[in-house]
């Protein structure tokens, strides 16, 4: 055991007079020692309950025969940070996290580590640090939300940001307003839709690394604590039978994780997530084969912002396992991958036996033929761009119209607010990447504004920055190189055309190669200067196309 280095032998006296001040015996400090992760805290309302969930794994670690020992990380609620500067230390968190589960785990040699997060960076984040850290490792979250209700119809938090841009707008009173914001996000959990947070922890069912249920089961139901009790037991036989990471998340269970998530329509942050945990495992995941599996997997759930469901109710109609049942008759995903249920995927879908049609579409009636997500690349974004193909309406999937350039998201609200907006507009955001921003900040409020005016039908957003699980709409993020590592988005001018083919997977300025060549050569990026964490982080990280990994 890794542990026995801090526990065992005459030199590690002090160490043991350390752990017996925190109350532990002699035969708790003999057992495998299970470093629990939790991000729980009192400001994230996907987070509040996690003490309870880290309750339910100490017991599964407890009767399984180990000793578990829980440490805290941070995190940064999304929707709270939105649409001010706080949302630069949103992205910004993950890595923050990766790195503080990787120190505490190595400075105190755990024995297998159980993840509790539940929100949108906090995800990826301890995935990255299980697959650097490649011990017996688990993850299980707080679970969803359930929507609220208006007047008989489910809503969640995107119809809030929505809200704000009809009253703007003068298409809603205040007072509707202020009746819907206590309704629409009615307790504990990570927002109800297919937002960030819910995309990933799906995604941890399709990679193999939680248990059956991670992703859809809501975060009050009982169930909740019954997984995570499971979760606890399930640590220790990885840990008895040496299964880690590394034998998890192998290039195969990626791509399985790759087609469930265009099977959902997940965020379009999974394109940075993805690649990013990858890449801390061994692989690297291009926006060439987010493409790839796009173009021979379709879209079969229709969840909000988009479209009508939400996460309580995949839960009912099957979770993910069911999605992949229906993936599997295609011959999709690749069956034979190991989870840490200790049974591979292909064991798993025997079990499932009911799936409500309704919800879950049948693989040979799909809502598209094509996945949710596309990569679309071109002149403006020749390392690439992402878009949630199956949030845009169908008039939208080929557009072509003149350039309104901004600077910054807080100069493109103002605009959209003042009606300096018109239908076939093309909103140009940059110098909000990576870098640039520094931070990458969600563009959910000018979306949302412009969903809200009943814009997003004719007006395209183009950023080198990102979006939202929330947002809906010709929304094209991640467009890379950036504005401010000289990328082409950089040299857009007020008026210049741009045109945009969604099926065809290509994005691009309408300028003659000379002038646009001229313009590159003039081009000299426009650099904030920023301090403390993130302007480190600014001089570290790397491009939206690469995940925003540091090297």
């Amino acid at each position: 055991m890794r542990s026995e280095k801090v526990t065992q032998g005459l030199s590690r006296a002090p160490h043991r007079s350390l752990l017996y001040a925190l109350g532990l015996d002699d035969k708790e400090l003999d057992k495998p020692i299970i470093g629990i992760a939790s991000s729980a805290s009192e400001i994230i309302p996907g987070h509040i309950q996690l003490d309870q969930v880290t309750e339910a794994v100490k017991y599964g670690v407890y009767s399984a025969g180990g000793t578990p020992l829980s440490f805290s990380t941070i995190g940064v609620c999304d929707g709270i940070a939105m649409g001010h500067e706080g949302m630069k230390y949103s992205l910004v968190t993950r890595e923050l996290i990766a790195d503080s589960v990787e120190s505490v785990v190595r400075a105190h040699r755990f024995d297998g580590l159980v993840l509790v997060p539940n929100c949108d960076k906090i995800v990826p984040g301890m995935l990255m640090a299980a697959a650097r850290l490649d011990i017996p490792a688990i993850v299980v979250s707080g679970g969803p939300m359930l929507a609220g209700e208006y007047k008989g119809d489910a809503i969640d938090l995107h119809n809030m940001f929505e809200a704000v841009g009809a009253v703007n707008a003068g298409m809603m009173e205040e007072f509707e307003l202020k009746e819907l914001e206590k309704l629409a996000c009615p307790g504990c959990g990570s927002c109800a839709g297919m937002f960030t947070a819910n995309s990933m922890n799906s995604i941890t069912e399709a990679l193999g690394i939680a248990l059956r249920g991670n992703g859809t089961v809501p975060a009050v139901f009982s169930e909740r604590l019954r997984i995570a009790k499971e979760t606890g037991r399930k640590i220790m036989k990885l840990l008895e039978e040496d299964i880690r990471p590394s034998d998890i998340l192998t290039e195969e269970a990626f791509k399985n994780a790759i087609s469930v998530d265009m099977a959902l329509g997940c965020s379009t942050n999974t394109a940075l997530h993805l690649p990013a945990i990858a890449h801390e495992a061994g692989h690297e995941l291009t926006l060439d084969l987010f493409n790839e599996i796009s173009d021979r997997v379709p879209h079969l759930c229709s969840m909000s912002p988009a479209g009508i469901y939400h996460m309580e109710d995949l839960d009912k109609a099957g979770g993910i396992y069911a999605v992949m049942k229906e993936l599997d008759k295609s011959s999709l995903l690749n069956t034979e991958q190991m989870t840490v249920s200790g049974k591979t995927v292909k064991e798993i879908l025997k079990e499932i036996r009911f799936i409500d049609y309704e919800i879950i579409r049948s693989i040979d009636d799909p809502y598209h033929k094509t996945g949710g997500l596309a990569a679309l690349k071109g002149n403006i974004a020749p390392e690439g761009s992402i878009v949630k193909q199956s949030a845009v309406e169908e008039n939208m999937m080929k557009h072509r119209g003149p350039a309104r350039v901004y600077n910054s998201e807080e100069s493109v609200v103002e605009a959209i607010n003042n009606g300096e907006i018109n239908e076939g507009d093309v909103i140009v955001i940059r110098y909000e990447g990576p870098k640039g921003g520094p931070g990458m900040r969600e563009m959910l409020t000018p979306t949302s504004a412009l969903s809200g005016m009943g814009l997003d039908r004719n007006v395209a957003l183009i950023t080198d920055g990102r979006f939202s699980g929330a947002t809906r709409g010709a929304a094209i993020g991640h467009v890379s190189p950036e504005a401010a590592a000289g990328g082409p988005i950089g040299i857009i001018e007020e008026g210049d055309i741009i045109e945009i083919d969604i099926p065809a997977k290509k994005i691009n300025l309408v300028l003659d190669e000379d002038i646009f060549k001229e313009r590159m050569d003039k081009f000299e990026p426009e650099l904030r200067e920023v301090k403390g964490y993130l302007g480190r982080y600014a001089r570290l990280v790397q491009s939206a196309s690469t995940g925003a990994i540091f090297t």
